[in-house]
């Protein structure tokens, strides 16, 4: 029974969160001040995102970069995602 439930613990510490864990799910370049954190999902000309670090143009701001200018690390997860960034950021 150990093992199931050590089994069962661990499946529920790296599956994924639920969008946002009930936070807003930001619409626009700008993710939510204050609210959103890094990984969360938003929406930014019609596309998925998420709320990554816009660097050092943004003051550490978050911003909504599209899934398709991200690159994905799915070897590190953070917040139960793969852990993403900006493709300029990541050196791709």
């Amino acid at each position: 029974t150990f093992s199931l439930v050590f089994s069962l613990t661990t499946l529920a510490l790296t599956a994924p969160q639920p969008q946002n864990t009930g936070r807003p799910i930001s619409s626009g370049v700008c993710c939510t001040p204050n609210t959103s954190l890094e990984q969360d999902v938003c929406n930014v000309n019609g596309s998925t995102g998420r709320c990554v670090p816009s660097g050092s143009a943004g003051g550490g701001a978050l911003i909504c970069v599209t899934d398709a200018n991200l690159t994905y690390d799915p070897n590190t997860l953070e917040r139960g995602r793969p852990l993403c960034r900006k493709t300029i950021e990541a050196g791709v």
